[in-house]
């Protein structure tokens, strides 16, 4: 199956288009009901944390924006992998997430839709992920301490093909936090998910997921990032098959599957409100099953 760049090409022509060495703004600009928070506007550029690269689905970090992040990722299968009978295989993923802050401390979070390839010797077809969205509300927040925490609650619906392993539903609550050190940010995201189709033939498990983030402010046009994914079965429910499928397909196993990975990467702020962002994950457990290596490009435009 032929597998068009246009995501690739698109992020990086609006890379060349030129630096402004300005930083996007962390709080939101538009605010739909109520005004935009005065104190963010004490912030100083090297107060600005970067939003999270890897695991753009489950890792949210604790501030109000609004904002529309485009991705693109290319996922590598583990060779070894049981997944993918042993011989390798990828995914990529094209999507668009929107974020829209409805007061100053609420927000909507379309987290989770797009279109996505696979290429292995368990699938091999391309479709639509499931579309997920939720809530996040910022319940404290000290612009002085660089201090903020949030909770959210999300639903995914089963839109998505089944063919690329999606057609599922499942509940997600979670809570993050961030606090600054002048030039040094540092984050953390925690998730539960409960899944609701007790029918769905991929299975259905309770999992939970964690996310730690750091990045740092060298310019007002670039911050190098770090950043630590966990992912842990707790109640494997009806095991369809003996591994889940972590941020990358829907399956309902997870016996064993305890699969932690990291990402080095970094943001480039091209313009006033438009950031780049790309990062390489890898997995640090042994029992990676899905997970193999992956590059993730994203672009921000904060509004």
């Amino acid at each position: 199956m032929q597998r068009s760049p246009l995501p690739v090409r698109l992020l990086l022509a609006a890379c060349a288009a030129g630096f402004a060495g300005s930083a996007a703004g962390q709080h939101a600009d538009f605010v739909l009901f109520g005004e935009p928070d005065p104190a963010f506007a004490e912030q100083t550029a090297e107060q600005t944390f970067v939003h999270p690269i890897t695991a753009g689905y489950y890792h949210e970090n604790s501030f109000v924006t609004s904002d529309l992040r485009a991705w693109y990722i290319y996922h590598n299968f583990d060779a070894n992998g049981v997944a993918n009978g042993g011989i390798g295989g990828d995914a990529q993923i094209a999507a668009l997430q929107v974020r829209l802050a409805l007061t100053d401390r609420l927000q909507l979070v379309a987290y989770k839709d797009g279109y996505v390839w696979f290429n292995d010797s368990v699938v091999n077809d391309d479709g639509w992920n499931d579309i997920a969205a939720g809530l996040k509300y910022n319940f404290y927040r000290d612009v002085d301490e660089q201090l903020y925490m949030s909770a959210g609650i999300g639903y995914q619906f089963d839109l998505g093909d089944s063919a690329v392993l999606q057609d599922d539903e499942i509940l997600r609550l979670w809570f993050s936090a961030d606090k600054g050190f002048d030039n040094l940010h540092l984050g953390a995201t925690f998730n539960y998910f409960i899944a609701t189709d007790t029918e769905s033939s991929l299975g259905n498990s309770d999992t939970i997921s964690w996310h730690l983030h750091a990045d740092y402010y060298v310019t007002d046009w670039f911050s190098p990032v770090l950043e630590f994914n966990g992912y842990h079965t707790v109640d494997e429910g009806t095991v369809a098959v003996p591994f889940s499928g972590l941020d990358v397909a829907n399956l309902g196993g997870g016996q064993g599957e305890d699969v932690v990975t990291a990402g080095i990467g970094a943001e480039f702020r091209v313009w006033q409100d438009l950031a780049i962002r790309a990062a390489y994950e890898f997995p640090l457990t042994n029992n990676s099953q899905l997970f193999g290596d992956r590059i993730t490009v994203s672009l921000v435009y904060s509004f």
